[in-house]
């Protein structure tokens, strides 16, 4: 670890006064190797480097408890649906046929890498990735996560990693319907590899790497592979992320199969407590548009579970939590991923804070503050890290600067309202994570930018020539992704 201290100066700090963040005027951030040493005006002691970061906001890095870290497919639904007649589900003949890798080793390793770079970009400096499944064989390899914890620590970004596993897929046959295809021993062997992976990584690159349980979708969980993965998280002091309560037909699913909620049913099988990490959180008891009574709210409050708000995402869909405010006000922890693309931190801040004043009808319903310190402290205090999330002394090394001086960005009101208003990822300028200098006026050292978008989008327009394999009746592509507007010959 490099002894190297080095001083950052702004014009707004977001300092951390041992309680809540505290705006500081023209002020600075001091550290050593990966430690902060000082935050305040006037350093006394000697410093090695310096970087004045002028009219900018020197605050936190973003944790992203759900972060893109992919290629995002996603984004093919925006203008197309239903989208499991889209190649979001797979169809009958598919599976049968034999599902296959639609990447190759190299460009599963890319697309992570890739993903990487806009994180930091977007002034991300911890990452919980997550990638799609719809064109993988069945999930997430051993292999393929050594892959993207080398990545992580080639850019410097501080992961949590582990790869994804499941025990079944949801499929769709001729005339429409659906099913679950089981497949539970697979899933278990999933799981087995990630704990290899998470005792073989967990702590590497002095801590940058950490381990983390990712079973995919609840509906695609069995109870053994919900029960079994629960316990390998307690064993191994992980956090551990299931994707639940996003969308209708899941909880509908599971409450079909239990006659219980989504999150009833976790909590019968003692999964709900503060490792558990719940991305998207939207539908549960006193959602308007569910009808089965419950407390959900009191289950999540009570097991010290996180919720991970994705308002970006999920508004794409016309989905959103009821709402954010409501639910911290009953003492419910929420974080915030990006999960889709743009992985923009700031622009599902801004969101989160519109559609939560829209669903409670009030002005005061959200803040800035509220969202940011969802992006920061709440989510810091998720993955139990006192040391992120904060610029305080003691804390790791994380931070970035947002330039406030873009024409673009018009009067500054106050550093994080402006951010939130006006600003977007874009804006961010440079990035320390763990005492390194990953990214500076834009640029990260040894990347060429150009080069990684030329190839990004070459490895994802192959990636669309072949949906109609995976697609119901298998139509052509220009059926399945229809243009905003017809072709003008």
């Amino acid at each position: 670890m490099s002894s190297t201290t080095t001083r950052i100066r702004a014009r707004y700090v977001i300092a951390w006064d041992g309680r809540s963040h505290r705006t500081l005027l023209n002020g600075e951030v001091v550290f050593r190797g990966d430690t902060i040493l000082y935050v305040g005006k006037a350093f006394e002691g000697q410093v090695d480097t310096e970087i004045d970061g002028g009219n900018a906001v020197l605050g936190p890095g973003f944790i992203d408890l759900n972060a893109l870290g992919d290629l995002d497919t996603t984004v093919l639904a925006f203008d197309n649906q239903p989208d499991w007649a889209k190649g979001r589900t797979w169809p009958e003949d598919y599976l049968k046929s034999g599902p296959i890798e639609m990447y190759s080793e190299e460009e599963q390793t890319f697309k992570m890498k890739y993903a990487f770079a806009q994180l930091i970009r977007n002034g991300v400096t911890t990452a919980l990735p997550i990638t799609s499944m719809f064109y993988r064989k069945w999930a997430e390899t051993y292999a393929e996560f050594a892959n993207s914890a080398a990545s992580a620590i080639e850019l410097g970004i501080r992961a949590y990693l582990g790869p994804c596993y499941m025990t079944g897929v949801e499929v769709v046959r001729p005339d429409g319907s659906f099913y679950t295809h089981w497949d539970e021993e697979r899933g278990l062997n999933g799981l087995a590899d990630a704990e290899r992976f998470i005792r073989d990584f967990d702590g590497k690159a002095g801590g940058l790497i950490r381990g983390m349980l990712a079973p995919d979708r609840i509906e695609n969980c069995t109870e053994a592979l919900i029960r079994r993965s629960r316990d390998v998280s307690a064993d191994l002091n992980v956090p551990i992320r299931l994707h639940c309560c996003q969308s209708l037909s899941e909880f509908n699913a599971v409450v079909d199969r239990y006659d219980m909620t989504p999150l009833e049913w976790l909590n019968s099988l003692d999964f709900l407590n503060e490792r558990a990490l719940l991305p998207h959180g939207v539908y549960i008891t006193g959602h308007s548009q569910v009808e089965r009574k419950g407390d959900d709210v009191g289950l999540l409050r009570d097991s010290g579970s996180t919720l991970i708000h994705c308002p970006l995402v999920l508004s794409r869909y016309g989905g959103s939590m009821e709402s954010f405010g409501r639910l911290r006000q009953a003492g419910v922890r929420i974080g915030l991923g990006t999960d889709t693309f743009p992985p923009d931190m700031v622009e599902n801040m801004r969101l989160g804070v519109s559609l939560c004043r829209v669903a409670d009808h009030s002005v005061t319903a959200a803040s800035a503050a509220d969202l940011y310190d969802a992006a920061t402290i709440h989510a810091a205090e998720a993955l139990g890290r006192p040391d992120l999330g904060r610029l305080a002394v003691g804390a790791k090394a994380d931070m970035t600067l947002f330039d406030l001086s873009d024409f673009a960005i018009g009067q500054v009101i106050d550093p994080i309202q402006t951010m939130i208003l006006s600003g977007t990822g874009r804006d961010f300028r440079s990035s320390v994570i763990n005492g390194r200098l990953v990214m500076h006026d834009r640029q990260l050292p040894g990347v060429d930018l150009a080069e990684w978008g030329r190839r990004a989008q070459a490895q994802f327009d192959g990636l669309i020539a072949k949906y109609p394999l995976r697609t119901l009746n298998h139509p052509p592509v220009s059926e399945i992704f229809a243009p905003s507007y017809a072709w003008l010959d």
